[in-house]
């Protein structure tokens, strides 16, 4: 299961996979590191970014287009 979470399998997946009627009872085998974690935080965030800078440069673009 831990590798299931290593490949970004979300934890309802795995649990169901598992064949756990709880989630709480699939975090008991999943084991991951910091470093695990740390990257998974990282990749969150990096799309959370992209987001932002998306949803700016369309703001700006909609102000520039009602300003002419």
């Amino acid at each position: 299961m831990t590798d299931l979470a290593r490949m970004g399998w979300e934890l309802h997946a795995i649990a169901s996979f598992a064949g756990h009627r709880s989630t709480e009872s699939t975090l008991t085998y999943i084991h991951l590191s910091g470093r695990d974690l740390a990257e998974k935080l990282n990749r969150g965030m990096q799309q959370i970014h992209s987001w932002r800078v998306d949803m700016l440069t369309r703001a700006a673009h909609a102000s520039e287009a009602v300003a002419e």
